[in-house]
């Protein structure tokens, strides 16, 4: 696996297609959900992602502090669903943390995570900060990293 990550400027077409079409593949047509991916968020952001092959098969959004909260977050958590049950999924949350770490300067992160998932991010140390909450029809808890 090769990890790459670009400020939104400086993706190419090709990548941002890529990224476009695997969100679309898991939070759309997996999900079943229907809601606004290009939310104004992306440009602001950097994106890491994960290529196999020349292939993007995981991919994650690492937004400033301030955009989608006050503190830094990671969000647009995805796997390919080809490559689940590899542990990619893990080492992809590591990866974005490492690299929040590096471009934000070692501050807390903070995330919407799908409530399914509070355990797994707990696993990354994560914990959950506030009550549970409906996004586009998906329960949500935010959890903070310190």
């Amino acid at each position: 696996m090769i990890w790459i990550t670009k400020h939104f400027k400086d993706l190419s077409v090709y990548e941002l297609y890529a990224i476009i079409q695997l969100r679309n593949e898991v939070f759309v047509v997996e999900q079943n959900c229907v809601f606004q991916d290009a939310d104004d968020k992306d440009q602001a952001s950097w994106h890491l992602m994960g290529l196999m092959n020349g292939v993007l098969v995981a991919y994650a959004r690492l937004i400033p502090e301030g955009i989608a909260f006050a503190e830094c977050s990671i969000g647009r958590v995805i796997t390919s669903p080809l490559f689940r049950g590899k542990g990619t999924g893990r080492v992809l949350v590591i990866k974005a943390i490492e690299e929040c770490q590096s471009l934000f300067n070692d501050v807390p992160i903070r995330i919407g995570a799908q409530l399914y998932l509070e355990k797994f991010y707990g696993s990354l140390g994560f914990l959950t900060s506030g009550e549970i909450y409906l996004e586009d029809g998906i329960q949500h808890v935010e959890m903070v990293r310190s």
